[in-house]
């Protein structure tokens, strides 16, 4: 009975997880039935896009259960919830009943506008595959709200009959508020005080973004069933499979000994001080955080390897925290980097030419990380590792040849990842689907069979974990568009061309606005969130001036890696701070230097645009 109610109690994880694992299976049938048979899966793309909401919706209903939905609250509160008077906890408690009902009211108003949705769509009633409606799977939209719903309300209260009252009557009351004033115009003013007040006292982003996008609809009477058709137009599109694929790929490097065997290749290749140490590690930090999407894995993955590495090389404790918690900011810019694919999908500009026109800017960030950010100052940088001094006693050469070979040769499945990445993708045998799904699979045979460090219950943990953190990040993508939709149908961005040229006449002036702007759009937003709300808005007012949708998204990019840094939505500040036990204040000011450095990274690729469009240019893409 036990086993039973577990695996209930879980169902949305399973669930999530096996779409995953299709979402990847179906891709690679197709790469080989089409040479073999002719003809593959009926519509199997449609098939993988659908699975793709799938996937999403109950993800996100799996990450409630363990607490990873964004917040803009984790560290904003984190300084006020440290006493424990009776008062403090009474204040605690009316913020969480607050924060999670008003979530739970905005998944009742999004379940009862995906439902008006799905009933329009079943009038049209047309077939994914194999005369499956569509709209059968769309009804996992008001599901998969309903329960998210059902969840958030549910943690207003610890126990007794109010946690029921809770988790049944906010979801509850947000869907008869919904039939009762859809097509109605209300105020804004009052909704948008309240969503802002409920983010502040931490209830997740999604729900944020959604009130605030029903509240603008609203206002104007429009039909509330735009929002839940924004939210299922991204994640069906055609090349958003690739996210929660590449992602897959690159937890699985994290979640086995692959950050070891590739921090030994970089220290082979760079150490022998402890400068090269320090090379080496922000290197490496950024080469993963290209697999992981800087979503603060690489902290998790390579912390606990590198930061006693840098202290046995002689490296300030607080300088190593900052160098690893920064360096984690990078590689955001390399292929395949899940914002990147983002990117190139919201600008409609060919994913493997931004992973071309990622590369020399990638590599200039991490300079200035290293130059600007004072990590190679003198100063205790003169003192060799400890390993390579035992070397040096046996006659080795800290740099030798064949130590090189041997850390190559261990980490070779690894290194060779990005080219079955980029590989299949350039040469134009797979779609950017099939390109993610062959690179998931590499990982999942390399590191289970060459390696045999994943195992089955590994695997399956790691699918339910991408589906996770994919199902978060699509809930925010799908609000942010909704709300994106609504600033670009009032004319929004059409203002902001003719009031910034009219402010800012001169290019690189505006470069250098659009540079302290994004800076500060980083630190307050989800990087993904920015990206769909922002992309939009800002991409057509850099087009006046000239300015390439390639280079505009390297800088817009660019300039997000610093908004890893900085709170409140500076999300690697948390994971540093959990990491090494150490307070986030603490982190923060560490990554001060840092910030300035990606900065002056980020101004330097905007008024050189060849840095980001000339290998594409040269290699014709």
């Amino acid at each position: 009975m036990h086993i039973l109610k577990t695996l209930f109690s879980r169902f949305d994880e399973g669930l999530a997880s096996l779409a995953l694992a299709l979402m990847c299976v179906i891709p690679l049938v197709e790469i080989l039935a089409r040479p073999l048979l002719g003809s593959g899966i009926e519509n199997a793309s449609v098939l993988v896009q659908h699975l793709g909401l799938v996937m999403t919706l109950f993800g996100a209903v799996a990450a409630e259960r363990y607490g990873h939905l964004t917040t803009l609250a984790g560290g904003v509160t984190a300084f006020t919830d440290a006493t424990g008077s009776r008062r403090a906890q009474l204040a605690r408690s009316a913020r969480r009943v607050f924060a999670e009902g008003s979530a739970a009211l905005v998944c009742g108003l999004l379940g009862y506008a995906s439902w008006r949705f799905v009933a329009s769509e079943r009038e049209v009633a047309h077939a994914l595959a194999y005369g499956v409606p569509g709209w059968w799977i769309q009804l996992v939209m008001p599901l998969g709200f309903g329960l998210l719903g059902l969840k958030l309300g549910a943690r207003c209260f610890a126990d007794g009959p109010a946690k029921v009252l809770a988790a049944f009557g906010f979801p509850l009351l947000g869907f008869v508020l919904g039939q009762h004033f859809d097509g109605q115009a209300l105020p804004l003013l009052p909704l948008a005080l309240w969503i802002i007040a409920m983010l502040v006292c931490g209830a997740p982003i999604f729900a944020g973004l959604g009130g605030l996008a029903l509240a603008l609809f609203w206002q104007d009477g429009m039909p509330l069933a735009t929002v839940p058709l924004s939210h299922y137009q991204i994640t069906v599109n055609p090349s958003l499979p690739a996210l929660p694929l590449f992602t897959l790929a690159g937890l699985i490097f994290a979640r086995t000994g692959a950050a070891q065997r590739l921090g030994n290749l970089f220290l082979a290749m760079f150490g022998g001080s402890t400068s090269g140490t320090v090379v080496a590690a922000a290197l490496l930090c950024s080469v993963f955080t290209a697999f992981t999407g800087g979503s603060g894995v690489t902290i998790l993955a390579l912390g606990g390897l590198l930061l006693p590495l840098l202290r046995e090389a002689g490296y300030p404790e607080r300088r190593g925290i900052s160098l690893v918690t920064s360096a984690s900011a990078l590689g955001v810019l390399l292929a395949p980097s899940v914002p990147l694919i983002m990117y190139a999908i919201m600008a409609r500009v060919p994913i493997n030419t931004m992973f071309l026109a990622g590369l020399v800017p990638a590599v200039v960030m991490v300079a200035c990380l290293l130059v600007f950010g004072g990590y190679l100052r003198r100063g205790g940088l003169g003192k060799p590792v400890a390993a390579n001094v035992a070397n040096a006693a046996n006659g080795l050469a800290p740099r030798q040849v064949g130590s090189i070979l041997s850390a190559f040769w261990a980490a070779k499945w690894e290194v060779l990842a990005p080219v079955v990445a980029i590989g299949a993708l350039a040469s134009g045998l797979a779609t950017p689907t099939e390109s993610a799904a062959l690179t998931a699979l590499y990982a999942i045979l390399t590191q289970a069979l060459a390696h045999r460090d994943l195992s089955p219950a590994r695997l399956g943990q790691v699918l339910s974990d991408c589906a996770q953190i994919i199902g978060g990040v699509m809930l925010i993508l799908g609000m942010a568009l909704g709300l994106s939709n609504y600033l670009v149908d009032a004319g929004i961005p059409d203002a902001a061309i003719e009031w910034v040229q009219g402010t800012i006449p001169n290019k690189f002036v505006f470069l250098l606005a659009l540079c302290a702007f994004l800076f500060v759009a980083g630190a307050l937003m989800e990087i993904y969130a920015a990206i769909v709300v922002l992309v939009p808005l800002l991409l057509p007012v850099a087009m006046s001036y000239g300015i390439d949708p390639v280079h505009f998204g390297i800088i817009f990019l660019a300039a997000m890696e610093m908004g890893f840094l900085c709170p409140p939505a500076g999300m690697n500040v948390y994971f540093a701070s959990a990491m090494f036990g150490k307070p986030i204040r603490y982190v923060a000011v560490s990554v001060l230097p840092a910030l300035l450095a990606i900065f002056i990274g980020t101004v330097l690729i905007s008024w050189l645009p060849v840095l980001a469009t000339g290998l594409p240019s040269l290699l014709g893409r």
